[in-house]
């Protein structure tokens, strides 16, 4: 086989799915193995905003090129999942993003987004592809303000994402998820990536650091944690470097 013939195959579940949590509509699509259709495995799951720029090599700010990623780890044997991408809302990306309030931006969205996840959209995926629905082979994650939402995600789910892949959060905005993070409990194994750029911003490695060092504490407390953390000390907040962590993170957290 070529590598191409490894290419995950990309269907568009709905060009404007609605979310009547938000009042709004959103194209997701769903990557799948290659072998998809000639196979009956059932497959972990791993839910991706900013679907926008996870596979458009023409996305303004450049892309993860999260279908090339698939179709290597694919030729290494390590092809056994479904990621769903989900698009942002635009100029509404960091009001639904955001999980709590916010002084500049108001009541954020944040809690409602992930209640149409896990009240409509994971169903869905679940009622029409062939999936694992259990917690330890559902994910979620992001970069930036979708790094931020994930991780809320996943504090606030502890039953439903099993694994959080969490590049360069946004936590600068939301100072409440330090005290989120230390009230949490998985009801059963988490796994986390958490990744950060030394090169962000001034304050983004020490914030990731903070953050890293609360979820030790709780894993030093007895909770069920497995963390790992990445630091690109020369990175800086853009696609070109997350889409260098993907297939790290993504090994890491389903097939290691």
């Amino acid at each position: 086989m070529t590598l191409t013939q490894y290419n995950p195959i990309i269907e568009v579940i709905e060009e404007e799915y609605e979310i009547p949590q938000l009042n709004a509509t959103r194209k997701i699509s769903a990557l799948l193995p290659h072998d998809y259709y000639q196979s009956n495995k059932q497959y972990p799951v791993l839910y991706l905003q900013d679907g926008q720029n996870l596979f458009n090599p023409l996305a303004p700010y450049g892309d993860w090129a999260i279908d090339k990623s698939m179709a290597k780890l694919a030729e290494d044997g390590f092809s056994d999942i479904i990621i769903i991408a989900i698009d942002h809302g635009e100029h509404e990306r960091i009001l639904e993003y955001l999980p709590y309030y916010h002084p500049r931006f108001g009541k954020g969205k944040g809690a409602f987004y992930i209640e149409f996840m896990t009240k409509k959209l994971i169903p869905y995926v679940n009622s029409h592809y062939r999936t694992m629905t259990d917690f330890d082979h559902t994910g979620i994650g992001g970069s930036s303000m979708g790094g931020l939402i994930s991780f809320y995600a996943g504090l606030s789910n502890p039953g439903v994402f099993g694994k959080m892949m969490i590049f360069s959060p946004s936590l600068w905005i939301s100072k409440s998820i330090f005290k989120h993070t230390k009230s949490f409990e998985p009801l059963n194994k988490s796994k986390i990536y958490l990744y950060a750029g030394g090169q962000e911003s001034k304050n983004h490695l020490p914030n990731v650091q903070k953050l890293e060092g609360i979820i030790r504490e709780k894993m030093v407390q007895g909770h069920d944690i497995d963390l790992h953390f990445s630091v690109n000390e020369t990175a800086q907040h853009n696609e070109v470097y997350w889409r260098e962590e993907f297939p790290k993170a993504l090994k890491w957290l389903y097939f290691e």
